[in-house]
């Protein structure tokens, strides 16, 4: 009996799937997870993964309701969820077969994540136990693609951070040159208005020294016509015979 959903291609991306089962289940573990394998194949990936949650519960060592649960939370673009799915099952997995299978959807949730290195590990392990797999091959190598797109990505956004970061230094250093030029400008100015007005007080002073001078010559004169009006006694003369 088949209990394994058939393989699906998405894009680049060929997410494998266990071929017919070969291990023991009980009878309540088969039926779940014979349920959530035809709510799978109806697109209904949210019961499904109740049917698979619920396999776990009754067995937790049950290799296929990991990998299928990792498939539906592959499905529901919850990629970290499916990732994590997909490592459990493949360290429970034996075979290498079935192992490289588990990993190499797990390098398709992590590539979906864009957590690229990780990606890559998980591809280069599936073909440690599967060399001839080609999906995995072809998306290792778009796995290391987008790697490196990446890689640019972060190292423009680093030049342009930085440009930005020089941009911004060369900008202060203008406004700071124009400003200690403003100081100096208005330093100038100051100086200026200073010596302006001592030189205006200065001006007062020796104006101030000439009016009073002035002032004193014009009282002088007063006292000169005042004498030259005022009549001289007569002295009398007496003779010493």
């Amino acid at each position: 009996m088949e209990f394994f959903k058939k393989p699906m291609k998405q894009g680049f991306i060929v997410l494998l799937t266990l071929a017919a089962s070969t291990f023991v289940f009980g009878q309540s573990e088969r039926s779940l997870i014979r349920e959530g394998n035809q709510h799978y194949g109806k697109d209904k990936f949210t019961d499904a993964e109740v049917n698979y949650r619920k396999s776990l519960e009754k067995n937790k060592e049950t290799k296929q309701g990991a990998f299928n649960l990792g498939d539906a939370l592959f499905r529901q673009e919850r990629y970290g969820e499916a990732a994590e799915q997909y490592r459990i099952a493949s360290e429970k997995l034996k075979d290498d077969e079935t192992k490289a299978q588990a990993l190499h959807n797990m390098g398709n949730a992590l590539l979906k994540e864009q957590k690229y290195p990780e990606s890559i590990n998980a591809y280069k392990q599936a073909l440690k136990l599967n060399p001839g797999d080609e999906d995995t091959k072809y998306n290792l190598e778009y796995a290391k693609a987008m790697l490196r797109k990446q890689e640019q990505q972060q190292q423009k956004k680093q030049e342009q951070k930085q440009n930005k970061k020089d941009d911004q230094k060369k900008e202060n250093k203008e406004q700071q040159n124009q400003q200690q030029q403003n100081q100096q400008q208005n330093k100038e100015e100051q100086q200026k208005k200073k010596q302006q007005a001592q030189q205006k007080k200065q001006q007062l002073s020796k104006e101030d020294a000439e009016r009073i001078l002035e002032a004193l010559k014009n009282e002088e004169k007063d006292v000169q016509k005042k004498l030259k009006k005022k009549v001289p006694a007569r002295v009398r003369v007496e003779k010493d015979w």
